[in-house]
This record gives C-alpha cells, sequence and structure tokens, in this order.
C-alpha cells in the first residue's frame, strides 16, 4: 500500500484539514502518479459542503490533476516512470455499456468512478481525490498531457477544459454561429477561449463589469452587463447558442430571450437549487435547454492535444494547500482570475 498525504473534509462543517490515507499499489493495468497539481473547482466546494446532498465524508476533493508516473504495473502500454499524465473527473467505468464501448465513459450507464466522493467499481470502496501526493488508476482512464504547456495551467483543463470543449464540440459550434458565454469564471473564461478558437463571435454576459477587459483579452468580441436591462434587449432573438456556466441561482428566462429560433441554451453550470424555465420563454421560437456534462477519454484526449496544439491553457492563480479554505472562500466570492491551482509541492510543508 502507498501512504498519501491530503487534505480532506471530515464533514459538510468542517474546513479542510491534512488527511493520511493509503492508495492501492498499482495492479497489472495500472499506473502511480506523483501529483504536481491540483485545480480546484467549485463543484469541490459544493461537494465538501454537501450542497448536492449525497456526499461522503471523509472526502478528499480535486478531479483537475496534472502528475508523473512513478510506477506502472506490468501489463502498462501506454505511459511509462516519467511521463506526464493527467486525471479529470472519474477514474473508472463498467466498459461494457453502450456509452462506454462508445468512448462516453462519464454517461456510463451502469457504475462511474468518480476521482472523488465515489467508489470504485466494486461499488464499495471509496475513492478519493487530487488534493493528495499520489493516486493510481488504470491506464485507460488517464490523460497523455502536452509536454509544451504550463503544468499548473493545463490542471482546470481536466474539468473546467473539457466542460466546456465537449459541448462546443457536441453542437458543431464554429463560423457563422453566435455563441453567448453566461458567466466569466472558471468554466466561462475557458468557453471564451474554446468559442474564439473554433471561430464563433462569442459574446460574454456577466453581471460584472469589471471583467470586461478580460473578456477581451480572453477572446470575446463582445461584452455585456448582464443587469442592464436596456443592453440585453438590444440581443433579443440574436444568439444561436448559449452556454450557461453559472453555479449561483439565476433566471434562466432572461437569456432564453436571446436565442433565435431553434436556438439552444446548454447547462454546464450547477447551482444548488432547481432553476425555473417558463414555458413561453421556449414554446414560441421552438428554443431548446440542454445539458453537458464533462467529457469521455477520447474526447478529453482530443482537447488536450487542441490546447497544446494552439497553446492553450486555463488562467491561474497558484496557491499551497494550506491556504485552501481560504481559496474556497474567495472562489465563492469570485475572487480569482479565473481558477485556483493547488502546487503540491507544498504537501511537504
Amino acid at each position: 500500500m502507498i501512504k498519501t498525504v491530503g487534505f480532506a473534509a471530515q464533514s459538510a462543517t468542517s474546513p479542510l484539514a491534512p488527511f493520511i490515507f493509503e492508495r492501492r499499489d498499482p495492479g497489472a493495468t495500472e499506473v502511480q502518479l506523483e501529483i504536481l497539481y491540483c485545480g480546484v473547482c467549485h463543484s469541490d466546494i459544493h461537494q465538501a459542503r454537501n450542497e448536492w446532498g449525497g456526499s461522503v465524508f471523509p472526502m478528499v476533493p480535486g478531479h483537475e490533476i496534472v502528475g508523473r508516473v512513478v510506477q506502472v504495473g506490468p501489463k502498462v502500454s501506454a505511459f511509462k516512470v516519467g511521463d506526464l499524465a493527467g486525471v479529470g473527473c472519474f477514474v473508472d467505468s463498467c466498459r461494457t455499456c453502450p456509452s462506454c464501448q462508445e468512448g462516453d465513459q462519464h454517461y456510463c450507464e451502469n457504475h462511474v468512478s468518480f476521482t472523488y466522493n465515489g467508489t470504485e467499481q466494486d461499488k464499495k470502496t471509496p475513492t478519493y481525490g487530487g488534493y493528495s501526493s499520489a493516486i493510481v488508476l488504470d491506464e485507460r482512464y488517464a490523460l497523455k498531457v502536452p509536454t509544451s504547456l504550463d503544468l499548473s495551467a493545463v490542471a482546470p483543463l481536466l474539468c473546467a477544459g473539457i466542460t466546456t470543449y465537449s459541448p462546443l464540440r457536441h453542437w458543431k459550434v464554429g463560423k457563422g454561429h453566435r455563441l453567448g458565454v453566461i458567466g466569466l469564471g472558471g468554466l466561462g473564461h475557458m468557453a471564451v477561449k474554446f468559442g474564439a478558437a473554433f471561430g464563433a463571435e462569442v459574446t460574454v454576459l456577466s453581471t460584472s463589469p469589471s471583467k470586461a477587459n478580460d473578456a477581451e483579452r480572453l477572446g470575446a468580441h463582445q461584452f455585456v452587463v448582464s443587469k442592464n436591462e436596456a443592453e440585453m434587449q438590444k440581443l433579443a432573438g440574436k444568439f444561436d447558442f448559449l452556454l450557461d456556466t453559472v453555479s449561483a441561482d439565476h433566471d434562466l428566462n432572461l437569456y432564453l430571450n436571446l436565442l433565435k429560433r431553434d436556438g439552444t441554451l446548454i447547462l454546464v453550470g450547477v447551482p444548488t437549487q432547481p432553476l425555473a424555465v417558463h414555458p413561453f420563454s421556449i414554446i414560441p421560437r421552438r428554443r431548446r435547454v440542454a445539458g453537458s456534462m464533462i467529457g469521455g477519454i477520447r474526447e478529453t484526449q482530443e482537447m488536450l492535444e487542441f490546447c497544446g496544439k494552439h497553446g492553450i491553457v486555463s488562467d491561474v492563480e497558484v496557491i499551497p494547500m494550506q491556504q485552501i479554505n481560504q481559496a474556497f472562500e474567495r472562489t465563492i466570492k469570485g475572487d480569482v482570475k479565473y481558477r485556483f491551482v493547488i502546487d503540491m509541492k507544498s504537501l511537504a510543508q
């Protein structure tokens, strides 16, 4: 067994604190990673505080992981010791259902083993995430990381990146499309980068006027303060797609009015409360509300290669592990541009 140092929440009301636990030794087709960096996702906060319900403690959060391979099983062929590797939101799935067979393991119809706050395929052994010194998983669920990119800025691609890349690819958003990105945070800033890279005309819709310059820097063609009723009215019926990245409660109907006929609003942010949709916001123009969740291994690898080719990474603030509780509070306040990433060297302090 591998002694592992991490930070864990012992309950929904306790701060994250040092936690010692054991990882299994790598099996025949498994790799062990020394974790170098781990991003801080807003969903880490939701789950550590049981805001979505169903949280299991102790919980070691973290599913935006970049590490270095330090041990491989005898049948591993895709990685060797010393390689860089990434781990996203899940570490295993049933491998046999139609979704798994089609490369959409995140939609596994039997059992997804999420990277933390989940269980292995035995449905008993708890999974612990990337706020830790090491992780062990099957090579088929590890990802090759471009060596040309800043590794700390690569980590959030494993969730924030793929969460926005996947729906834009699925709906084939690109040249000739007008894309509105709702919210400019950890997810939103990646949506702007990808939307612009795919050739869409990108507009950021934000409640924060101070983010206008950042939106332009990230690649947006237009910035609108969503609290400005007059400006929002000018955009009525203008967008082919809206990507809603907001994790706070908000009024969907305000944004649905901005869609063209047959336009689609895609939900990727997850507020703590259900969002209400008035039928007349969608019926008159045959609008759609859809959802999308991360991406499969094949698509996530495709995204990493796209980012390597085009030099796309997240905008990050690197912190030591000891500042994680302050980072949670700052994330809730939107006081980060645009993703906290933990430098795991700090665990040795």
